[in-house]
């Protein structure tokens, strides 16, 4: 398929001159951009599909180049890098040096924020108001925040809802429904707003809402048949968004966010409205994709496609296990041992590969949807009572639930095991989902222990030894191939390194899952005359003091290695343990990632990048040993 209107779009600005069957000419090209995208690669999908309308037709009422704009999570904006002038580049979107799957304010002036942790979007819009009304008083800005019905019953989403009266005389929060978050939405407010889309009971329309109505350009329908729209569109506006209402902005909807000429006049209609708004928009998610709206949940960000033909696709699908699935199953197998055990997630079931765990287990199955610092909090108060929760949240959203980590769980030494997927690099997702601080953020706490496999036969044992454990413990692991290394595996003990090797020259420490690419190196180095030994580290606390500066007092040169921040990471932990114990550590060599944000890419891509591959391995021995990397 061509792409006539959507390859001329060089701007938003070029909305304006297209039609309505033009507009939705254009919806359909982007789907089809789109479905060609997923084909070449594991992008998000559905989520993206479910908002082209949308996208358009917030475009077409709005300059953003005055106007301010988020998207909530930032996983559904390929739309609007579609008609910002990106449409080019599209084939890039993912890859190293292309566009980024998210907002990237490095990319384009539309796009504000580097999204990509749900709920803040409200904050931020209602901080670019209150901003622009001590700047630029004078100029009529709207600022409008795009938030998923998954992502709303984040805490964070009310703490701004609460403060949104003092600077919001133009602020827009459009509540994208589409009964969806990566999984199916739980909770509370799911409920809430389901009821709203189905409310028969609409008793009346408010008089202002009816003469703003009057006023709006009737774009081709009378102004009677617009209302009579919009109240059966608005069934619950009265009665049914009283919790909005309440908390001081105007409830408009639900609306059908399918219909771009419909979406027009709503957005037309608020924009004369004074005071906080928040337009429910009712979508699909993976709407136009027929195999996208019967498996939104696959269909999220699935493997990429084998061949697309009239809407029958082929997934590839990998043979290749991963360390999520080594984790989810050893989940399962604690919960057949010990009825003590729980788990829990934060809208990531499928993320986590925890369907088997919840179809096995409901009743000690808890997804409390997008709420990581309720999640930890709520573990903290089963273990109290004396259960055995596992917290089983990605490295880079634990960060959210901080202080509870702190508060609840450590400081009152609670038995809450945390488990934290895609430690280290998440590859295309990029810098906001790269897990790499969770080293510095976990080891200041007192109370914590926290581990890092080495490969596929740590991670049970690590499971087990924590789920035995008398106070909080964290794993970590990464978002890549599970590896299993051959060798006569020593038990986990508590604070306790597994010596490999090892060597009369040098020595590689690992912490996590890059050891098997230290066993590589430094087989190649022992080929080449220099004899280094590996040692996996396991725990990054408490260190293993005595095997670790064993190696400091005796080996010419020690190379620590962590797919992690070198900033308060286990490099750091080694040095400080030396000055602790007045060793020398000037051998001491650290690799890690340094002090910048890592951009998206393969994880072999970014590994090599940051000097983390094997062929860096080895040439940062040589180095240290004296010897030369031409030799």
């Amino acid at each position: 398929m061509t792409h006539p209107i959507l390859s001329a779009i060089e701007s938003p600005d070029d909305l304006s001159k297209l039609s309505l069957p033009q507009l939705e000419q254009l919806a359909t090209e982007m789907r089809d951009v789109l479905c060609n995208l997923i084909a070449c690669r594991s992008a998000h999908f559905a989520s993206n599909l479910g908002v082209v309308e949308l996208c358009i037709a917030l475009h077409d009422a709005f300059d953003f180049r005055r106007d301010r704009l988020i998207w909530d999570t930032g996983h559904q904006v390929y739309p609007h890098k579609l008609i910002t002038g990106r449409y080019a580049q599209f084939d890039t979107m993912r890859t190293k040096g292309g566009l980024m799957g998210y907002p990237n304010p490095d990319e384009s002036e539309y796009d504000l924020f580097m999204t990509g942790h749900a709920g803040a979007s409200i904050s931020t819009a209602l901080g670019l108001a209150s901003g622009d009304d001590f700047l630029r008083k004078d100029e009529a800005r709207h600022s409008i925040a795009v938030i998923g019905d998954g992502a709303f019953p984040s805490g964070v989403v009310f703490e701004a809802m609460n403060n949104a009266r003092r600077q919001s005389e133009k602020l827009l929060v459009v509540l994208n429904d589409n009964q969806m978050s990566i999984c199916p939405r739980v909770g509370g407010v799911a409920d809430y707003l389901d009821r709203l889309r189905i409310n028969p009971m609409y008793t009346g329309f408010k008089d202002e809402i009816a003469k703003i109505l009057s006023k709006v350009p009737l774009l081709g329908d009378p102004t009677e048949r617009f209302l009579v729209q919009l109240k059966e569109a608005a069934k619950a506006g009265l009665s049914g968004g009283m919790m909005f209402e309440d908390m001081g902005f105007r409830y408009v909807g639900p609306i059908d966010g399918h219909n771009i000429g419909l979406l027009r006049k709503y957005f037309k209609m608020v924009q004369r409205i004074e005071g906080p708004v928040l337009l429910h928009v009712v979508t699909e998610k993976g709407h136009g994709f027929q195999p996208a709206t019967e498996d939104p949940v696959l269909y999220h960000a699935p493997p990429q496609f084998v061949h697309r033909e009239d809407q029958v696709v082929t997934l590839k699908k990998s043979s290749s296990r991963a360390y999520t699935h080594v984790a989810s199953e050893a989940i399962e197998s604690q919960m057949e041992a010990n009825p003590l055990v729980t788990v829990m997630t934060a809208a990531m079931c499928q993320g986590n590969k925890l369907e088997r765990v919840r179809d096995k287990f409901p009743e000690r199955f808890f997804d409390t949807g997008i709420c990581e610092s309720h999640t930890v909090a709520f573990a903290a108060g089963q273990a109290k009572a004396g259960m055995r929760p596992i917290v089983n949240i990605y490295s880079t959203f634990m960060q959210r639930a901080y202080d509870h980590i702190f508060q609840e769980v450590a400081l009152q030494n609670l038995p809450v095991t945390l488990m934290l997927d895609r430690g280290g690099l998440a590859g295309p997702d990029g810098p906001t989902h790269h897990g790499v601080f969770d080293f510095g953020y976990l080891r200041v706490f007192p109370n914590m222990t926290v581990m890092a496999p080495g490969d596929t036969r740590d991670l049970p044992a690590m499971l087990d030894f924590a789920l035995q454990h008398d106070g909080p413990c964290a794993i970590r692991y990464p978002k890549a191939v599970a590896v299993e290394i051959e060798r006569k595996v020593a038990p986990i003990e508590y604070g306790k390194s597994e010596i490999l090797s090892w060597g009369t020259d040098g020595c590689l420490i690992s912490c996590g899952a890059l050891l098997s690419r230290c066993v590589e190196a430094a087989s190649r180095l022992r080929d080449e005359g220099l004899d280094v030994g590996v040692i996996n580290a396991r725990f990054l606390k408490p260190l293993d003091t005595e095997v670790i500066l064993r190696a400091v007092r005796e080996c010419r040169f020690v190379v620590t290695v962590e797919e992690a921040a070198l900033a308060g990471g286990f490099g750091s932990a080694v040095l400080e343990a030396a000055a602790d114990a007045s060793v020398d550590a000037s051998r001491v060599r650290r690799l890690g990632i340094a002090d910048h944000y890592v951009e998206h890419g393969e994880r072999d891509e970014l590994l090599a990048d940051l000097g983390l591959d094997v062929e860096h391995i080895i040439a940062s021995c040589r180095e240290s040993s004296g010897v030369s990397v031409e030799s």
